[in-house]
């Protein structure tokens, strides 16, 4: 099985699509309310649908919007992502990178003349660990810490994104309501798993995650920071399978 991923505009989604999204959220975390996430959808400004190659049923997704801020006289462009899943069926699966990648490379291209950053936010360490897979430099990481300009952007677009729930002293997004969390099972750690330098640093910043704690992050959006192998990719080479 593997899957087939587009980019498409929020408002062209029907609402049998939304409906299996919402299912997707529903089997991976708690608590989650049709309310809320129909309003976290409208926000985003695009959705990467990912679909079963023969099937052609929706198997995954990932919202995305562009974030906009002025710091230090510089002006700096983010691109958001937010509600993410993939049915466990198609872990390992590359084709949300491919897609994404894509779209990040147009993104650089327009944007030359601005500061480019990928703003993720991890409640779980799979996510978290896309940062080491694909980028060179980013922040907050185990091996150095983060230098106070970067620091200063996290913090940022951390309160613009979440004003009342983002503390700036943990770089942490704690929901005021700790309602929405990952189920049992999805995204455990464990005595292997936290042999990875990455996965450990991420459970010491955020020893909550399993409450709903979201991990702040950035990474630089720029050539010189991508690894070769997201290149690879998005070139369509599927020899390459994200691990644990």
């Amino acid at each position: 099985m593997r899957l087939e991923g587009e980019i498409r505009e929020i408002n062209s989604l029907t609402g049998n699509q939304i409906d299996r999204m919402f299912k997707l959220m529903t089997i991976y975390f708690e608590g989650i309310s049709r309310d809320a996430f129909n309003k976290d959808l409208l926000e985003k400004k695009c959705v990467i649908l990912l679909r079963d190659y023969v099937t052609g049923e929706i198997q995954g997704f990932s919202t995305q919007m562009i974030l906009e801020q002025i710091i230090d006289e510089t002006h700096y462009k983010a691109v958001f992502s937010g509600d993410t899943i993939i049915n466990k069926d198609y872990w390992g699966d590359t084709e949300l990178m491919r897609i994404w990648g894509r779209f990040v490379l147009s993104l650089m291209r327009e944007n030359k003349n601005h500061k480019l950053y990928w703003f993720l936010i991890s409640m779980g360490y799979k996510t978290y660990r896309f940062l080491p897979v694909f980028f060179k430099e980013f922040y907050p990481r185990y091996d150095k810490p983060t230098p106070e300009h970067e620091k200063r952007i996290i913090d940022t677009f951390g309160k613009k994104r979440y004003p009342l729930e983002y503390n700036d002293k943990l770089g942490i997004i704690s929901p005021i309501k700790r309602n929405v969390y990952l189920k049992p099972g999805v995204a455990d750690i464990n005595s292997h798993l936290l042999k990875n330098p990455h996965i450990a640093f991420f459970l010491r910043k955020n020893p909550s995650y399993h409450e709903g704690d979201e991990l702040a992050c950035i990474a630089e959006l720029s050539a010189e920071n991508l690894k070769p192998v997201l290149y690879k990719i998005i070139n369509h080479d599927r020899s390459f399978h994200v691990k644990e």
